[in-house]
């Protein structure tokens, strides 16, 4: 069992910036993939950023360039640095966990990029946090 505890939610101006953290606990030897996702009222839930423990970064089209993944290994703790923040951004953000990140890429203009995992994918899940951007 690995428990997830999300932490650093809250409000911000439009084009401000804020630090999401995971602390993970538990059998943490067993997970290789950790993720942040979203959901808006009325929306589906969105795979924001993901890392693996190759060192592999993946981001959503939506949010890259602007936000970045990390994650300190020896504490085991996950971090989401937002940047540039709009009112779109306005979301619960979840911390995510799974033995690995599956590869799925979209490619276009003879570059490829790799994107988060879906959903089903991970077994562990935070209980959220909140953000809310406001103009």
């Amino acid at each position: 069992q690995v428990q997830l505890v999300e932490s650093g939610g809250g409000s911000v101006q439009s084009g401000g910036s804020l630090t999401l953290s995971c602390a993970a606990s538990g059998y943490t030897n067993v997970v290789n993939c950790m993720a942040w996702f979203r959901q808006a009222p009325g929306k589906n839930r969105e795979g924001v950023a993901a890392i693996a423990d190759s060192g592999s970064n993946m981001y959503a089209d939506s949010v890259k360039g602007r936000f970045t993944i990390s994650k300190d290994y020896t504490k085991n703790i996950l971090y989401l640095y937002m940047n540039s923040l709009s009112p779109e951004d306005t979301a619960m953000y979840y911390c995510a966990a799974a033995r690995l990140c599956s590869v799925q890429t979209t490619c276009s203009g003879g570059a490829c990029y790799r994107l988060p995992p879906p959903s089903a994918d991970f077994d562990f899940w935070g209980q959220g946090t909140q953000v809310t951007v406001s103009s």
